[in-house]
């Protein structure tokens, strides 16, 4: 079977659809995607691709979440904050710096949705966790040369003078 044929790559791929056709303002395309991903993670994603493993429900979620949100910017209401609530649920152990920037998006979107002291809470929760949240450019480790080192240093810089997400 060919790996496009997997319940967890059809998933992925109907989600990131919808996403972008949430993004592009197309609500009917985007619900259609997201549906049909809804679907497939409800009914389990069974056998997982290597190149796919991180992709489960708590994605999908945050897929679901993001499309709120963008949907929102263009007139069309909806919740965000309800999706980026489950992301944070159901994301496992290991995806810290995934689950500060669901908390990041779940305090926006409940400013948008006109709840201040809720987003308050999120956003200092999501500060809290950011600062325990490596963000040293883990990526970059095994590169030694004057740029790669010259932005490690500026993120060092930037992380020491504003200990926020926006360093991570």
């Amino acid at each position: 079977m060919g790996g496009v044929e997997l319940p967890a790559v059809k998933a992925l791929v109907a989600s990131q659809t919808g996403r972008v056709h949430a993004a592009l303002g197309d609500e009917q395309s985007a619900e259609r995607h997201l549906g049909a991903a809804d679907e497939l993670v409800a009914d389990g994603l069974g056998d997982v691709p290597d190149w796919v493993a991180y992709f489960d429900a708590a994605e999908h979620a945050g897929a679901r979440a993001v499309s709120a949100r963008d949907l929102t910017g263009i007139g069309r209401n909806r919740r965000a904050s309800d999706h980026f609530t489950d992301a944070l649920a159901l994301r496992r152990p290991g995806f810290d710096r995934v689950k500060v920037m669901d908390r990041i998006g779940l305090a926006a979107a409940l400013f948008t949705e006109g709840e201040p002291e809720q987003a308050t809470a999120a956003a200092h929760q999501a500060l809290d966790e950011a600062t325990r949240v490596d963000s040293t450019l883990d990526a970059a480790r095994p590169y030694r040369t004057t740029a790669v080192d010259e932005i490690r240093t500026r993120a060092a810089d930037l992380a020491a003078a504003r200990p926020t997400a926006v360093a991570a």
